[in-house]
């Protein structure tokens, strides 16, 4: 009996994972959905049948150019960008297991930031911003890492919350002091900006390989967000894998804060809402759907921002925290609510 119960185990652990289609399919739907939004609305208004001739290059050149070179290079770069702070959110929270970890929180985004005030102080073109940003959260990354090495991730944890406060600190002092002219790009840099994303073919190729890649490592992902032990018990090799989740984090976490800015929240709600949405904390459906959900919900926040106050845009990274509490919020409550009627009935 007890080596029946053990072999079930055993092919229960390996099962492929169960995902509520209908649910994964409603979130394709409405990531289409936005896509076909982002597309046919903006500031010039063209219409879906003149933007889908566009796309098919048989409109005029002026329409052709507003819709290929404009909404559909800032279409990709909301859900490249919204992918990669999504699977940074799941990465995070399965090294620190801790459910407010944000790909922020290792201060990474706050180097890149230090570089691209530094580079705008000094007047830089954007191919010089997005260097100057590269740099600093290379350099923060080596740092924390440096400073937390040989000590429990909750050290690393520590460090990189600290190397971020103090990144912020410098970033309020070099905004105080600059250019008033230069402001307002800052101020749209920080708050988040997919006009900064010149390249978003690169970033959404990184997407694709990162979500590839969180797939096929998934069932050490579930591991290690079992903790330390665990892992240990089960033969992982802890400090390898921290080490590997570490730099990969940092590295999703530099491309798309490079790519578009300081871009809040997605990070932060859409694992959670994955995970409420498909009861599963299994990486092998909450990293490919955090992926999409991520997206999705950065391209709605553009979409918004690009034409709630038409002609003039809105900072997306507001936008992001502006649907996503509410939202976030509301999920808590019903999953509290189900968790309270679940413990009634028992």
């Amino acid at each position: 009996m007890s080596k029946s119960k053990s072999s079930t185990s055993a092919g229960l652990a390996f099962a492929p994972p169960r995902a509520p289609w209908g649910r994964v399919g409603l979130l394709v739907v409405i990531a289409l959905t936005v896509a076909l939004l982002s597309l046919f609305n903006g500031s010039a208004d063209l219409g879906a049948g003149h933007t889908l001739r566009a796309l098919l290059g048989g409109a005029d050149v002026a329409a052709r150019s507003i819709v290929i070179d404009l909404r559909l290079p800032r279409l990709l770069a909301g859900f490249a960008v919204g992918s990669l702070l999504a699977l940074a959110g799941v990465l995070l929270q399965a090294l620190f297991r801790n459910s407010l970890a944000d790909p922020y929180v290792l201060g990474v985004s706050g180097g890149a930031a230090v570089g691209a005030i530094i580079a705008m102080s000094l007047g830089a073109v954007m191919a010089l911003v997005q260097t100057a940003a590269v740099c600093g959260a290379l350099v923060v990354m080596l740092g924390v890492y440096l400073l937390a090495r040989g000590g429990s991730t909750g050290r690393l944890l520590l460090v990189g919350v600290a190397v971020a406060s103090a990144c912020g600190a410098l970033v309020s002092v070099l905004v105080a002091a600059a250019d008033p002219a230069r402001l307002r790009g800052m101020v749209f840099w920080l708050a988040g900006d997919l006009e900064w994303a010149t390249s978003p073919l690169a970033s959404a190729v990184a997407a694709l390989v990162c979500v590839a890649a969180a797939v096929l490592l998934a069932r050490p992902l579930n591991v290690l967000a079992a903790g330390e032990l665990r892992a240990r018990s089960v033969g992982l090799e802890w400090e390898k894998w921290r080490l590997a989740v570490y730099f990969a984090t940092a590295i999703v976490t530099a491309i798309a804060v490079v790519s578009a800015g300081m871009i809040g929240f997605v990070g932060l709600i859409t694992p959670h809402t994955v995970r409420l949405l498909f009861r599963t904390s299994d990486h092998r459906i909450v990293a490919p759907l955090s992926a999409l959900l991520g997206g999705t919900l950065l391209a709605a926040a553009d979409l918004i921002a690009r034409t709630a106050a038409s002609p003039r845009q809105l900072p997306v990274g507001a936008v992001t925290a502006l649907i996503g509490a509410p939202m976030f919020i509301v999920l808590l409550r019903s999953a509290a609510r189900g968790a309270w009627n679940s413990g009634l009935k028992g």
